[in-house]
């Protein structure tokens, strides 16, 4: 089972994000999944695929070539703890920004929740006070321990 859900996070960053696969959102994400740390428009906790697809779509079009790298996997019981380095452009406006053509690097945890091959559960933190302080949206001199 270490295997698969292995596998299964692999394929959720690499066709869902890197590739841009929105079909595969579908394939991979249960219908009653949560996606915690994560919210739509109006602040609602993302539940489902039709939710997640929103999000999906709005942070892929502020950052087209959005790229994932997994740097370390571990199981254990039916879950699959993902730490991840997130490299993209801003270069739409899908976070609310108009572009700015700045590169960001991030880092971010993923905690996965797995039955029957699907995600039923995700705990989302990323590090996006780093990514709005790239963007010079946040100035890090008023960041404590910046």
């Amino acid at each position: 089972m270490e295997h698969e859900y292995k596998t299964l996070a692999h394929r959720w960053f690499n066709e869902v994000w890197n590739q841009g696969r929105s079909e595969a959102i579908d394939e991979m994400f249960d219908c009653d999944a949560v996606a915690h740390g994560l919210a739509d428009e109006t602040g609602q906790e993302i539940r489902g695929p039709e939710m997640f697809k929103p999000f999906y779509a709005n942070f892929r079009n502020a950052f087209p070539d959005i790229h994932i790298t997994i740097e370390d996997a571990v199981v254990e019981g039916d879950k699959v703890v993902v730490r991840c380095l997130v490299q993209a452009t801003h270069q739409g406006e899908g976070i609310g920004l108009a572009p700015t053509n700045l590169p960001v690097a991030f880092t971010g945890i993923c905690i996965m929740r797995t039955r029957g091959g699907k995600i039923i559960e995700a705990w989302n933190n990323f590090d996006f006070m780093t990514m709005f302080q790239q963007l010079g949206v946040v100035n890090s001199a008023a960041t404590p321990g910046v």
